[in-house]
């Protein structure tokens, strides 16, 4: 039974959550950095701790403070809202590894939706239906030109994973903006 929730994300969707632990009677626990001390989010939880300076990188982002300020206060779980840390495996898992629920998938799921090919080779074997396209990662522009021709309709999206092309999408109609947006990836 979760008695206590600590909410690792800042403003509306912060709220949000906190309104809904109130309706389930259940604490909520709110972070701030020093840009949000005053935030209605930081006032309306019914507990508020400090983790760190401004930047999201040394709060929001700082998972060793998260875990230790869940810690400190005696939550039972972490919400992550949306963002942030939200879909960062090493987040959940050291969720997992401090025994903390952490309201979202666990670790190896999360990694495992972070890398399309590999997602999309277990929803197949989950027997889920996914959409037409590779089961292999297309690193040239000629293949993933075929690839569009052969295996898409004209209104499907050709999606990059994030490790290759930065998550960019593109209409697969539209060859020249297509290469131009396989050009412009990292």
């Amino acid at each position: 039974m979760i008695r206590k929730v600590l909410i690792s994300n800042r403003g509306e969707i912060a709220i949000r959550l906190m309104r809904a632990c109130r309706e389930l009677s259940i604490k909520s626990v709110a972070v701030y950095s020093d840009a949000d001390k005053d935030a209605l989010f930081a006032r309306y939880a019914d507990e508020a701790y400090y983790i760190g300076p401004s930047p999201a990188s040394k709060s929001y982002l700082n998972i060793k403070a998260i875990i230790g300020t869940a810690q400190e206060c005696g939550a039972d779980a972490i919400h992550p809202g949306y963002g942030f840390l939200s879909e960062n495996p090493n987040f959940a898992y050291a969720c997992e590894k401090a025994k903390i629920k952490f309201i979202g998938p666990s670790s190896h799921v999360i990694a495992l939706m972070g890398n399309k090919i590999e997602a999309r080779r277990h929803m197949k074997k989950a027997g889920v239906p996914v959409m037409p396209g590779t089961e292999e990662c297309v690193t040239e522009f000629h293949s993933a030109r075929e690839t569009a021709n052969t295996k898409l309709c004209n209104n499907e999206i050709m999606r990059g994973n994030p490790v290759t092309t930065g998550c960019r999408y593109s209409r697969k109609s539209s060859v020249v903006s297509q290469r131009q947006l396989y050009n412009k990836r990292p």
